[in-house]
């Protein structure tokens, strides 16, 4: 039996798939991943193949989606990965599981409030003539981004939608454009065959290049946090779950391979290295191509869709930390308040407590003189990685134990998909931890910065703080007897 009562549930069916869409295509921001994360997945990775490496961990995530969506059809829940681990493995690991998705999503909004924030600082004064220093601009999409999350969820799936489209579409646009001008130089084998994928092996350039790949796709398991709030969440879920894999994978490949095409696949490594300066400005590699392939007038139109898709960004990681925070309330783990809807059915005390914390990390940032994106941006979105990659872990094995328990779904589903995902997710995860050297530029010097494992103190700090997190959620479920009914009563619903 649910507990829900007006006030501590979300208003129903608001959201449909392409909203949902919104929110997590949004979320993976690819306009950020393609003149951020690509060119250094070429570059330290597995050069013209990157793009088989954004393939490949597609795939992988569709596969986790199986057995995901599959619980879908037994739970709906903001909550969404800690009601299924607490479904699957117990309410103690289910608690965990929900402390890491809380880090996750906290530390990568945190990001982009810094990479935001040093954007807008550059382009306010470059092309508004407004000078004002990156916190400044931080705070300012701080209050918007608070003040949409308050309104409703729907309000901000129709700011996303459109945001999302123009970044999507001006991808398409310069990635058709450069394949149709180089239609001749395609080399598909380089950028798709195995043998160059896995080139250098996973403690090298494959691994490099698979790491960045994965990291970006975080937000997409976004997709079950909106269940209680859209049109027939046992549908509308697995669809959304499929299209917005489908629609990034789609983008990230296309687009990177037009790049390497662009570039010349026997000759990218070296061009990209000459476009972005060593790698010092990756996002100068699209901006060239989009340049010398369509024109300058959408390079413009993307340095400024690169800061929208940096809002959508946030406004989609408030709303899906919110709702984890109003699971958690909800479900007794933590203060009963941060469980309670407003007027306009927003889950007002997630939105609240997120962002409290949001503006108190970035006034320490601040005060302690850390730069917004090598520091604020680099660490907490590499330590997204790790957790988003840990709860799904967890998720896969979570699915697997509960339909042993419940059987009747489909065996394939049930438990190979699972299966093969929670390995395939376990070999990403170890590879994401012994590059976070790269991710979060902790590394205890340049010349190390390409070893495996080579970490600052902080780096390990950093890497160990999501299982840190797991940990003492599981702990606190145990001693958090009280309200444990609550809680039984919330991964039930």
């Amino acid at each position: 039996m649910s507990m829900e009562t007006k006030d501590n549930s979300l208003r129903k069916n608001r959201l449909g798939v392409l909203g949902i869409v919104f929110f997590v295509v949004a979320a993976s921001a690819p306009l950020v991943g393609m003149t951020g994360a690509v060119p250094v997945a070429i570059l330290a990775g597995n050069g013209a193949a990157a793009p088989g490496a954004y393939l490949l961990v597609g795939l992988v995530l569709i596969l986790f989606s199986v057995g995901f969506t599959a619980m879908t059809s037994k739970v709906t829940n903001a909550g969404a990965f800690f009601a299924y681990v607490g479904r699957g493995l117990g309410r103690n690991a289910g608690t965990g599981s929900a402390f890491v998705s809380i880090v996750a999503y906290t530390t990568i909004q945190l990001a982009i409030y810094g990479f935001f924030g040093a954007i807008m600082a550059g382009q306010g004064a470059a092309l508004l003539g407004i000078d004002m220093p990156w916190y400044v601009w931080a705070a300012i999409a701080w209050v918007i981004v608070t003040a949409l999350s308050l309104l409703s969820v729907d309000v901000g799936a129709k700011v996303l939608g459109a945001l999302m489209g123009l970044e999507v579409l001006s991808l398409l646009i310069a990635g058709v454009a450069i394949l149709a001008n180089h239609a001749g130089e395609m080399n598909f084998a380089a950028s798709f065959s195995p043998e160059n994928i896995f080139v250098g092996g996973f403690a090298g350039g494959a691994g490099i290049a698979i790491a960045f790949a994965l990291a970006s796709y975080i937000g997409f398991e976004a997709t079950a946090i909106y269940g209680e709030e859209s049109v027939d969440p046992k549908r509308t879920v697995p669809k959304a779950t499929y299209w917005a894999i489908g629609i990034i994978t789609a983008v990230f490949a296309l687009v990177s391979f037009a790049m390497v095409t662009g570039l010349g696949s026997a000759t990218v490594i070296d061009r990209v290295a000459e476009i972005s300066e060593g790698g010092a400005n990756p996002a100068a590699v699209l901006f060239y191509l989009v340049g010398e392939n369509v024109g300058p007038w959408l390079v413009t139109i993307m340095e400024w869709l690169v800061v929208s898709s940096l809002f959508a960004g946030l406004l989609a990681f408030q709303n899906a930390n919110a709702r984890y925070v109003f699971a958690l309330g909800r479900a007794g783990v933590l203060p009963a308040s941060f469980g309670r809807t407003n007027a306009s059915g927003a889950p007002v005390g997630g939105v609240i407590v997120t962002s409290v914390i949001a503006i108190l990390v970035i006034i320490l940032f601040v005060v302690q003189n850390l730069d917004p994106v090598l520091n604020l941006f680099f660490w907490m979105s590499a330590i997204t990685a790790i957790a988003v990659m840990l709860v799904e872990i967890l998720v896969s094995v979570a699915v697997i134990r509960y339909f042993m328990m419940n059987p009747g779904t489909h065996w394939f589903k049930a438990m190979v998909a699972p299966a093969l995902s929670a390995l395939a997710l376990g070999v990403g995860l170890y590879l994401l931890m012994s590059r976070f050297n790269l991710l979060s530029g902790l590394a205890p010097s340049p010349e190390e910065s390409g070893n495996a494992w080579s970490m600052t103190t902080l780096g390990w700090t950093l890497v160990l703080l999501p299982f840190a997190a797991l940990v003492i959620g599981f702990i606190w479920g145990m001693i958090n007897k009280k309200d444990g009914s609550k809680m039984s009563a919330d991964i039930l619903s």
